[in-house]
């Protein structure tokens, strides 16, 4: 997509495809933002800065997949948009190999980082695969292209099979169980998205109105800045979370964990054991005795770390036993 000075109006509808979309590049700005506070915030979470797990909330999971979509759809309209004129078989491959690349870089990143939750199939994965699989579509008439789209996305709720659990299958998405990863955007049904913006940018390219649209130029810092940050999306998504890992982390040194995040785990545990035997407000008191307990002796690092003794554990539970006897059942 080339920049123009064209005004709206002054050129054939077919010629939106060659500008540069300023629209288009707020949104993804905004997508790229909403992507950042994600992630700010899944930081404190998993360095316990705070007391919430939001992989636990189900409104964080929403926005996640809500983002993730954003992104795919738009990388659908860009697709139509690039090639309106017919696929422009380099640049293609150009961005394959960027997407590709970037998306690789990730894996091994992640992989080196988390080893047990690495980033195989995230969402660079699904947008270069489905860059590829999109390109029949562009030719195809929209309907055809919302029909394939709505299959996509019904796919996981009536073709998953245990015998596609096989981990090299995983990047369809079609298994009877998630894989476990920090990042998962498999084909299905997230596909679904990418075709989805296809057909709506097939359909805005036969539009008169689309033009005002194409035309439209920012005119304040703000969405100036969402369009700088729209055109830097691959470089941003992949140092972000570098420097905002880097940053949290120095601030874990000076303030140390969340009390509660950090004795959550250990909470989880009291609480279930004694769940079996005693009410759920009597369980949640002598938990907490337990931990401001064990906080005051050697034993709460050893609780963090998981490695407690044998010797260890008989303390722990002597430990509990006071905890009952001041605030024994009611």
């Amino acid at each position: 997509m080339r920049h123009s000075n064209a005004k709206a109006g002054s050129f054939p509808p077919q010629a939106v495809a060659d500008l540069r979309w300023d629209a288009i590049d707020v949104a993804r700005g905004l997508a790229i933002l909403a992507m950042i506070v994600y992630h700010f915030s899944w930081d404190l979470s998993f360095l316990q800065l705070i007391e919430t797990n939001i992989l636990q909330v189900p409104a964080w999971r929403w926005f996640a997949r809500g983002i993730a979509g954003c992104f795919l759809l738009l990388s659908g309209l860009g697709l139509v948009l690039a090639h309106a004129k017919g696929v422009d078989g380099r640049a293609f491959l150009k961005r394959l190999t960027k997407v590709g690349g970037a998306a690789l870089a990730v894996t091994v990143g992640t992989y080196f980082a988390f080893p047990d939750t690495y980033i195989f199939f995230g969402i660079l994965h699904c947008i270069a695969v489905s860059g590829v699989l999109a390109l029949p579509f562009l030719r195809l008439h929209p309907i055809i292209t919302l029909a394939s789209a709505a299959l996509c996305l019904a796919a996981p709720y009536v073709l998953t099979d245990s015998a596609l659990d096989a981990p090299w299958l995983d990047w369809l998405g079609l298994g009877s169980a998630d894989p476990v990863t920090n990042d998962y955007v498999p084909i299905f049904p997230w596909f679904g998205l990418v075709l989805s913006g296809v057909a709506a940018g097939r359909i805005l390219l036969t539009r008169r109105e689309t033009m005002s649209l194409a035309g439209w130029r920012s005119r304040d810092w703000f969405s100036g800045l969402l369009i700088w940050a729209g055109r830097k999306s691959l470089p941003i998504y992949l140092t972000h979370q570098i420097i905002l890992l880097g940053l949290l982390y120095g601030v874990l040194q000076i303030v140390g964990p969340n009390r509660m995040a950090e004795a959550q785990p250990f909470m989880n545990q009291c609480e279930a054991s004694c769940l079996q035997n005693a009410q759920p407000q009597t369980c949640r008191a002598l938990c907490s005795c337990t931990v401001e307990t064990l906080r005051q002796s050697d034993l709460w690092q050893k609780v963090i770390d998981n490695t407690t003794t044998a010797a260890d554990q008989t303390r722990i539970s002597r430990a509990a036993q006071q905890c009952l006897r001041q605030s024994p059942p009611s």
